[in-house]
C-alpha cells in the first residue's frame, strides 16, 4: 500500500464535499483535471540533467493524494509520472545517478504537464517538446531549463526566469524574452511556466497543484512533505 493511503485516509471525513472537478477560486487560473483516470506527467532527462530539478517536482506530484477524488487507489492518487528521454538508452544525471528512461519521444504518451528540468536536450527532443506543447495542459522548466524552453521557441514574446547565475546569459541568448530576476516562478502563459533554481520547481510544482486541485490540496501535500517554503504561494517574494 502506498505510504500517502495512511495519511489519506485520516483525512477524507474532513474533506468529502470537496468538489475536485470544478476550479477553486483560491488557484490562479485554475487547470481543469479529468473526472477520472490520470494526469500524467512527463519529466524529460538527459545525461547531466540536475536531479533536483526533477525530483523536487516529482515528489510533489506523487505526494498529492485526493481520498476524496474516488475509492480507488489510482483515482485518490492523481498524478501519474513517467520520465522521456531521446532514447530508452540509459541516462546518468548530476551525482552520477543513473536512469533508464520510462518512454523515448518517439514513443512517450502525451502526458497533461510536462517538466524540464537544466538538461542537454538534443533536436528531437525539443521538436518532441513543441509538439507536446501545443496540446499539454502546461510545460514548466526548472532552472536552466528555461534555456530550453527557449530554444524550443515556446518563451518567444513572453516572460520568463532562471537560475539567478544564468539571468545575463538567458537575456543575451533570448532578448525576445523578459526576464523576470526576482520570482521563485514566472506562468509564462496559462499552459507554460518557469522556475528559478533548483528548489524554485517545488514550489512551481505546488502551484501547478493547486491550480488542478486549489490551496487545500496543496497545502496538506506541502506539509505531508514537511516543505515549509512559502514560495509557491508568493512567487514574486
Amino acid at each position: 500500500m502506498d505510504r500517502r493511503v495512511f495519511v489519506g485516509m485520516a483525512a477524507l471525513p474532513a474533506l468529502a464535499a470537496l468538489d475536485l472537478t470544478q476550479p477553486r477560486s483560491g488557484a490562479k487560473r485554475a487547470l481543469r483535471p479529468p473526472v477520472t483516470g490520470p494526469i500524467d506527467v512527463a519529466f524529460l532527462i538527459s545525461d547531466g540533467a540536475t536531479v533536483i530539478d526533477f525530483t523536487g517536482p516529482w515528489e510533489v506530484f506523487q505526494d498529492v493524494m485526493l481520498p476524496e477524488r474516488g475509492r480507488s487507489h489510482a483515482d485518490q492518487m492523481p498524478f501519474r509520472l513517467f520520465t522521456v528521454a531521446a532514447s530508452r538508452d540509459p541516462v546518468r544525471v548530476t551525482g552520477g545517478l543513473q536512469i533508464v528512461p520510462d518512454y523515448a519521444v518517439a514513443d512517450a504518451p502525451s502526458p497533461r504537464v510536462v517538466v524540464v528540468p537544466a538538461m542537454r536536450p538534443v533536436p528531437a527532443v525539443l521538436d518532441w517538446l513543441k509538439k507536446t506543447g501545443a496540446t499539454a495542459d502546461l510545460v514548466m522548466s526548472v532552472c536552466t531549463g528555461a534555456f530550453v524552453l527557449g530554444r524550443a521557441g515556446l518563451l518567444a514574446g513572453k516572460h520568463a526566469t532562471t537560475h539567478h547565475d544564468f539571468h545575463d546569459r538567458f537575456a543575451e541568448r533570448f532578448p525576445d524574452v523578459t526576464l523576470e530576476r526576482h520570482a521563485r516562478f514566472v506562468e509564462s502563459a496559462p499552459n507554460l511556466a518557469t522556475a528559478g533554481g533548483l528548489t524554485s520547481g517545488i514550489d512551481l510544482a505546488l502551484h501547478v497543484v493547486e491550480r488542478y486541485f486549489g490551496r487545500d490540496a496543496a497545502r496538506r501535500t506541502a506539509a505531508y512533505m514537511e516543505y515549509q517554503g512559502q514560495g509557491w504561494i508568493t512567487p514574486a517574494a
